[in-house]
């Protein structure tokens, strides 16, 4: 695996919340919800998302933005538009009077709206987000990113919405699974766009040596490597690969290797009942007391006090 697919085989849609806006401007649609990433996807007509605090970002057909811990927003057309609707979670919809609204009698299971005719049509859909290495990611993102339209035709918006459409059996499993697919397509298009400026880690995977080392230590974290190993597997001498990652990733290998044994480490501890000594063991370390003294050394706290501390909130990266 690489950096970005690690990263983000941690992040998957468990009961995403879904929701379809159709609306005849003006119109406001309120999203109260604490979700800590929402990917929202203009079909057709226009918008704009306007944020508690930061710019308005305006989008048009097909355009797709993601948000990183948005807290509540509102996305309307006009900009200034008064709230039509304030959706809470994925089946609970209030009316500009607080009465909440029955979607299922007007325009069908999760559909908001005044028509199915009207000319904007919105999909949005929200992930719960945990663990350590899901928040890893989301620190290697800005609070709001566009992907234009031009950017993306695989067609996933229209797939969404059929399903959305459709009360069959599994519905909700397709539902996250589509969400899945569609936020790596558009990290992936945002991270190659023009004038933008992925992780480190991102564009080295694009190097032929770094990008090699990179793939070796995410495919075998626990495996004992060294700079001359790695440099051997890139046939590259030592000094040439340390220095060759130094300079793209901003950190040399074996800082870059017990960084991410850490990693793994913090989200074991929080997501298992596996004893440190086990912990330790799978990510590459020969005794507990080895990871506690990277762990100590990378977060400042030992792995028995990452485990007992609580959890950050929701939307918060660490």
């Amino acid at each position: 695996m690489d950096v970005l697919s690690d990263l983000l085989d941690g992040v998957r849609a468990r009961g995403a919340l879904f929701s379809k806006s159709i609306m005849n401007p003006p119109w406001g649609v309120r999203f109260a919800h604490d979700s800590p990433l929402t990917l929202v996807t203009m079909v057709r007509g226009r918008a704009w998302i306007v944020p508690e605090e930061g710019p308005l970002l305006e989008l048009a057909t097909g355009d797709t933005a993601i948000l990183r811990s948005p807290g509540p927003h509102t996305i309307a057309h006009p900009a200034d538009a008064p709230t039509s609707c304030v959706v809470l979670d994925g089946n609970r919809c209030l009316g500009p009077d607080g009465a909440p609204l029955t979607e299922e009698a007007d325009l069908g299971m999760r559909t908001y709206g005044t028509s199915t005719d009207a000319p904007d049509l919105l999909l949005s859909g929200s992930y719960e987000v945990t663990g350590d290495l899901n928040r890893r990611l989301l620190s290697a993102l800005p609070p709001v990113l566009a992907v234009p339209a031009d950017h993306c035709h695989d067609g996933l918006g229209a797939l969404i919405q059929e399903e959305i459409d459709c009360a069959a059996p599994g519905q909700q499993l397709v539902l996250d699974r589509l969400l899945d697919l569609a936020l790596i397509t558009r990290l992936r298009a945002w991270f190659t766009s023009p004038g933008v400026r992925p992780p480190a880690w991102y564009t080295a995977m694009a190097d032929p040596i770094v990008g090699r080392a990179l793939r070796l230590m995410h495919n075998r974290p626990a495996h004992p490597w060294t700079v001359a190993s790695l440099a051997d597997h890139c046939g590259v001498s030592r000094a040439s690969l340390a220095r060759h990652f130094t300079a793209l990733v901003g950190t040399p290998p074996m800082t870059y290797l017990a960084e991410w044994r850490v990693d793994l480490a913090a989200e074991r501890l929080r997501g298992t009942d596996e004893t440190v000594d086990a912990i330790a063991r799978g990510v590459g370390y020969s005794t507990a007391f080895a990871l506690s003294a990277a762990f100590k050394r990378v977060r400042g706290v030992t792995p028995t006090e990452h485990r007992r501390s609580p959890l950050p909130a929701t939307g918060q990266v660490a």
